[in-house]
């Protein structure tokens, strides 16, 4: 439950940042829409000056020329007292002519901005009055903020849609995965605990008392298998325990269960070595590598492993003589749902990852790896 109440309240906080994101950009353009407009609004009252000097014949012609001839982006159309179009400059030049495009632009320019009014002879009251709109540009920047978010809006549907498919798709592979290590991890003592009650039905007590230890050990292996899935989604209590103990435990599981051309090996130098560890899950993470090391060999090979004493952590190297990883799949090998077996689910390297990462706060990663010659798996746990 708490995992699903925070993943809701990510959810909440991205989408406020979202909206956060879309107001700032509304505002930050909405400043800059007003710093034009502004900009745009002193040019035209230059435009107008230079209008007016022009028709009271004052001033330096050229120069007023070369302040009206300067604008070249905001469209304005000059009328006189009776209403009539006098001049237009920056609208479109293929209807300059054309009576109904420019009354239909004053129009417009009435709605957007009141005139400026200009004065050219004050004895008879003659006026002209200049209309003008908001340049192209600024029309735009007005406009990019809606189609900025209406981008980002559909990135971000078409990302989470994305997203949420891929993850359903993983959850899937990994509860596929899941019953399939279940299935697997069970499989073995079931099938020898039926072989057992078989010959038991078949021989004399008096020769009962070996096959009876026999079947005490594969119920004591499927209660640790029962532990194992009980630990995966809970917290599991850590203990100081002697690591290479635990790693003696696995081969002496693994050994009479694989190929005799497969050779294990343990090196370590200082036996008194203690590592903060829940047994039950460590063991499985040996037997997870060591199981795709075998598979890597074809069942025949190598399989060393190393302690390493540091200050404040313990290392153990698990090497194997198998055909290798490539150096872009370190990372890879250890996601949910990535195999390189026909049959395989990938499931086990990434529970391994999980087992010692969130379980154990330690490390594990590809130390080395050499195409047909050998591959490192480096676990770190806390001493």
């Amino acid at each position: 439950m708490r995992l699903y109440e925070q993943k809701i309240w990510w959810k909440r906080l991205l989408f406020l940042i979202a909206i956060g994101i879309g107001i700032f950009s509304l505002w930050y353009t909405n400043t800059l829409v007003k710093k034009l407009a502004h900009e745009e609004e002193k040019k035209v009252l230059l435009w107008a000056n230079a209008t007016k000097a022009l028709l009271k014949s004052e001033g330096d012609f050229n120069f007023l020329l070369d302040i009206i001839k300067d604008n070249e982006s905001i469209p304005v159309i000059l009328v006189d007292d009776e209403g009539k179009i006098v001049s237009n400059r920056n609208l479109d030049s293929s209807k300059a002519n054309d009576d109904k495009y420019l009354l239909a632009q004053l129009v417009i320019m009435k709605e957007q901005h009141e005139p400026i009014k200009i004065v050219y002879d004050e004895k008879n009251n003659r006026n002209n009055y200049l209309y003008y709109k908001n340049s192209i540009i600024l029309t735009q920047l007005k406009q990019y903020p809606y189609y900025q978010l209406s981008i980002i809006g559909i990135f971000i549907l078409v990302s989470y849609l994305a997203f949420s498919s891929s993850r359903k798709a993983e959850q899937n592979q990994v509860w596929v995965g899941m019953s399939k290590e279940t299935a697997h991890q069970l499989g073995t003592p079931i099938s020898s605990l039926s072989a057992w009650i078989n010959l038991l039905r078949e021989t004399e007590k008096n020769h009962q008392e070996e096959m009876l230890l026999e079947l005490e050990n594969d119920v004591k292996r499927l209660e640790r298998i029962t532990e194992r899935f009980s630990k995966i989604g809970s917290a599991p209590e850590l203990k100081s325990e002697l690591i290479g103990d635990v790693l003696s435990n696995s081969i002496a599981y693994l050994k009479p269960r694989t190929s005799e051309k497969v050779v294990f090996g343990l090196i370590n130098d200082e036996p008194e070595t203690t590592a903060l560890m829940s047994i039950p899950l460590f063991e499985w993470v040996v037997e997870n590598i060591c199981k795709n090391a075998i598979d890597a060999m074809d069942g025949e090979g190598k399989i060393i492993m190393k302690v390493i004493n540091e200050a404040e952590k313990v290392i153990i190297d698990i090497s194997d003589t198998g055909k290798g990883i490539s150096p872009s799949k370190f990372k890879t090998v250890f996601k949910p749902g990535f195999t390189t077996k026909k049959r395989g689910w990938g499931l086990g390297l990434s529970l391994v990852k999980r087992i010692i990462e969130d379980y154990h706060k330690g490390k594990i990663y590809v130390k080395e790896s050499e195409a047909n010659k050998k591959t490192t798996f480096r676990i770190e746990l806390n001493a």
